[in-house]
């Protein structure tokens, strides 16, 4: 499943894009991942951006297997347990984003990355749940979670999992405290695959301490070593 993603898009074409304000501490990101503060839109807050943490404080984000959990929720049980069924009718939020990262495997020890985006190169916004802790001194902050639902015919031919992407048309109503829980859930569908495209990038995406313009652009296929490969 997609662990990290990419919002490039310059703070005036978020504002167009999601009717929001947005504020000087945004800037844009080629290589989000979790534990990163990263720009998402509440349903309590959907005239500007927050920055919530994806799905874990930088000071969990050692212990792996706490952090893997938590990155993603499943669409099938998101309205089952107790826990995120709370956060679906109260702690919404969307996601921006210009495209995902994946990986596909073509050998036992050989992994291929991929940028997934609209074909038309636009903005898009991911489901998420937010929620708030208070740490051990006592100060509160807020994570997100993205959720997820089966692959799309494209996507399928990396992974069986994707992100849902929300149509334009949805993503108000997502945010809106009036829509009910099987409206939620109807929303939580694959995007059409016909509408998005994929192309191998670069295996500097590997490393998180690079993020620059460069990890979206097309790149000859190469494994997570940056040996290129025959496999596309």
């Amino acid at each position: 499943m997609s662990s990290r993603y990419s919002i490039s898009s310059t703070a005036s074409d978020l504002e167009k894009r999601f009717e929001i304000e947005v504020s000087s501490a945004y800037k844009p990101r080629f290589n989000a991942a979790p534990a990163q503060l990263l720009p998402v839109i509440t349903n309590t807050g959907s005239d500007g951006l927050s920055f919530f943490y994806w799905g874990i404080a930088p000071q969990w984000a050692k212990n792996k297997t706490i952090s893997e959990k938590i990155i993603h929720t499943r669409a099938e049980s998101v309205h089952e347990k107790p826990i995120l069924k709370k956060a679906l009718s109260k702690q919404r939020c969307i996601i921006p984003a210009d495209g995902i990262y994946i990986w596909k495997k073509v050998g036992k020890k050989t992994q291929i990355p991929y940028r997934v985006t609209l074909k038309n190169n636009a903005a898009f916004a991911m489901a998420g749940i937010w929620e708030e802790y208070d740490d051990e001194n006592g100060e509160f902050f807020h994570t997100f979670t993205v959720i997820t639902t089966n692959a799309n015919s494209l996507i399928s031919l990396y992974d069986e999992r994707m992100p849902v992407i929300l149509e334009p048309s949805a993503e108000k109503v997502w945010l809106s405290n009036k829509i009910t829980q099987e409206e939620l859930v109807s929303s939580l569908k694959p995007y059409p695959s016909e509408q998005m495209d994929a192309f191998t990038v670069s295996a500097r995406i590997n490393n998180l301490s690079i993020d620059d313009s460069l990890l979206i652009l097309p790149a000859p296929a190469s494994d997570q070593f940056g040996n290129l490969t025959l496999f596309d």
